[in-house]
C-alpha cells in the first residue's frame, strides 16, 4: 500500500527510505508548524496519496480515504485539505511524507516500518470472490476440494498466491501483475471481476476493500468470502492505520484520539464502499 496494503503494502518500496526519514527526527520546529520538534501543518491537512487508486484515493476526491481525510480535517481543526499526489511506486514514502511534502498517509498496514503507525482504524482481509449461483457456493478456504480443477485469479506476490501454491492451485491460476498504473488501465481487481463474469476465471483471490468496491460496481451477484479460515501459509488479515513521520508523536496522539472518538462514523464510511470489515474475532462488521 500499500501505502501499506493497497498495492500489497507497496511491496516494491525500498527500506533505504528510513535513511531519508532519520534526519527529520532531529529537525527543530519551523515557523508555523505544529508541536516542538514536529513538522505538521496545524492549519491544513496535507495528505500523501496516489492520484488514481480507487476505492482508496483519487484526484476526483471519490475515494474513501479522500472522504476520511475531510473528516480528519474537520475533527482536528484544520481549515482545508491539500494533497501531494504521487503514484504507488518505489519511493512513495521517501518523496512524500519523508520529504515533508505532506503529513499523513491515510491508509497504511500496521507494522510496516517505513512510517510510524497510528492505531488501526479498520481490520480487513484478502477474500475469495465467486458467483453466488455457481458450483463454488460454500467455499471458504483455498484448500477446499471444490477449487482443485478451477482457474483462480490472483495478484502476483500477494499472500493468497503462497497459499494457492501450497494447495497446488497455481498450475491453472491466472496471475495478474502486482504493479498497475491505474491512470492508464483499470484496477487489477476490476479486471479480475470482468474476467470472472466473462468466464475466463472461476474465482479471484484479492484484497478485500478492492474486491468489495469493484464487486459492488459490477452489479453481479457475487460471494465475497474473507479468507479467515486459512491454516498455515501467509497471513490474510491486516490492520490498517494512518501513517505519519517517526518524529510526529503529538500528531499521532491526535489521530489516535480521532479514531477512538469517531470509529462508528469511520465504519459507516468504509461499509458504504463495500469494505469487508472484521472485528477482533474475525467476524464481519455490518453496521
Amino acid at each position: 500500500m500499500a501505502h501499506g496494503i493497497h498495492r500489497t503494502f507497496r511491496a516494491a518500496l525500498i527500506s533505504t527510505v528510513m535513511a531519508a526519514l532519520m534526519p527529520l527526527q532531529a529537525q527543530s520546529q519551523s515557523a508555523g508548524l505544529g508541536a516542538a520538534g514536529e513538522l505538521v501543518d496545524p492549519d491544513t491537512l496535507r495528505v500523501c496519496a496516489d492520484p488514481s487508486n480507487m476505492p482508496f484515493s483519487d484526484q476526483s476526491g471519490e475515494g474513501f480515504e479522500d472522504k476520511l481525510a475531510k473528516m480528519v480535517a474537520a475533527k482536528t481543526g484544520r481549515s482545508s485539505v491539500t494533497y501531494m499526489w504521487y503514484p504507488s511506486i518505489t519511493g512513495f514514502v521517501r518523496n512524500t511524507l519523508g520529504a515533508n511534502r505532506c503529513d499523513i498517509i491515510m491508509g497504511y498496514a500496521q507494522g510496516d516500518e517505513l512510517v510510524q503507525n497510528t492505531n488501526a482504524y479498520y481490520r480487513s482481509s484478502y477474500v475469495l470472490i465467486y458467483k453466488k449461483d455457481g458450483d463454488l457456493a460454500g467455499v471458504e478456504t483455498l484448500t477446499d476440494p471444490k477449487l482443485a480443477d478451477k482457474r483462480i485469479g490472483v495478484v502476483q506476490g500477494t499472500p493468497p498466491s503462497a497459499n494457492m501454491a501450497i494447495a497446488k492451485l497455481m498450475r491453472k491460476a491466472k496471475v495478474y501483475p502486482l504493479m498497475v498504473d491505474t491512470r492508464i488501465m483499470p484496477s487489477v481487481a476490476e479486471l479480475m471481476i470482468r474476467d470472472m463474469l466473462a468466464g475466463v476465471i472461476d474465482a479471484a483471490a484479492v484484497w478485500g476493500p478492492m474486491a468489495g468496491y469493484y464487486a459492488g460496481k459490477s452489479g453481479a451477484d457475487l460471494a465475497i468470502v474473507p479468507l479467515t479460515g486459512e491454516k498455515g501459509g501467509q497471513r490474510m488479515i491486516y490492520r490498517i492505520t494512518m501513517g505519519v513521520r517517526p518524529s510526529d508523536q503529538q500528531w499521532k496522539r491526535t489521530l489516535n484520539s480521532f479514531i477512538r472518538d469517531n470509529q462508528a462514523e469511520i465504519n459507516k464510511l468504509l461499509l458504504s464502499y463495500g469494505v469487508p470489515l472484521l472485528d477482533e474475532h474475525d467476524e464481519r462488521i455490518t453496521q
